[in-house]
């Protein structure tokens, strides 16, 4: 991404787990990664990460910047992602569907609960 180009959206992942980092490379391997900013929060700087998100409502949950400035994060955030990479866009606008986000937030709470435990063993090693 040249400086005058504006990402589509941005996305602040935690590099610190080991199954996230894993997900993200495979992201950003795809087309359309190149027009996406990239953020690492467990190792950003408060100011690469905005006024309205703190390093550790970012290492909490993924979240995503819009291209407008609307911070979104969960299941609604990979909704947000997905669309915006042409390999996952019908995939992500059916993830934007209020029933499929349901079912999907449920799940994506259910793996924070095992997050943890990932963090620590990356941590350990």
């Amino acid at each position: 991404m040249t400086v005058s180009e504006t990402p589509s959206c941005t996305v602040y992942f935690d590099g610190g787990c080991p199954v996230c980092r894993r997900e993200i490379a495979h992201y950003r391997s795809g087309p359309g990664a190149n027009g996406i900013r990239w953020v690492d929060a467990s190792t950003a700087e408060a100011h690469a990460l905005g006024p309205d998100l703190d390093g550790e409502r970012a290492l909490a949950r993924f979240h995503v910047r819009t291209d407008d400035g609307r911070l979104v994060s969960g299941a609604a955030a990979f909704a947000t992602l997905w669309q915006s990479l042409p390999t996952y866009a019908r995939l992500g606008r059916l993830a934007a569907w209020p029933p499929a986000l349901t079912v999907l937030e449920t799940g994506y709470r259910a793996f924070l609960k095992m997050r943890p435990l990932w963090r620590k063993e990356a941590a350990s090693r």
